[in-house]
Order: structure tokens, then sequence, then C-alpha cells
């Protein structure tokens, strides 16, 4: 069951409440909005592809020398 009220002061107030929750809510769906639009823009996923490179690389080295791997390069040639 729902809450029951004892006058229009307390109804009142819980309106203002949730005009402002849902104010909020509005607000912070403004926000997240926005903040996918900047990941999702090109500038952005350029550099997390070349971040994501780099840390790859950066990986590949360091377990090159803890392991003592020496670096492979293949190359395949067509005729």
């Amino acid at each position: 069951m729902g809450k029951k009220y004892s006058s229009f002061e307390e109804i009142d107030k819980d309106l203002k409440i949730l005009k402002l929750q849902s104010q909020i809510d509005k607000e912070e769906i403004k926000l997240t909005l926005e903040e996918v639009k900047e990941g999702l823009s090109p500038l952005a996923l350029l550099g997390s592809t070349v971040s994501s490179i780099l840390q790859k690389a950066l990986v590949l080295k360091a377990v090159g020398k803890i392991f003592g791997v020496k670096q492979v390069i293949t190359t395949t040639r067509r005729k």
C-alpha cells in the first residue's frame, strides 16, 4: 500500500521532492549522453586505439625482456 497523507502540505512536499528528483535524473541522463558522445568521437576512438596498441607493445617488450624472448618478424611474400 502507498503512503497515507494527513494533509495537503504533506502531498505538496512529496510532489516537490519527486519533481526535483525527476529533474536531477534528467540532468544525469544529459551528462551521461554527453560523456558517451565524447567517448565515441573519432578523436577519442583514435586516441584509445593508439593507447591500446602502445600498451600492448610495451607489455610484449617487457615480457620479452623478462623471459629472454627475441622478437620474431615473419613476412609472407607472394610471387
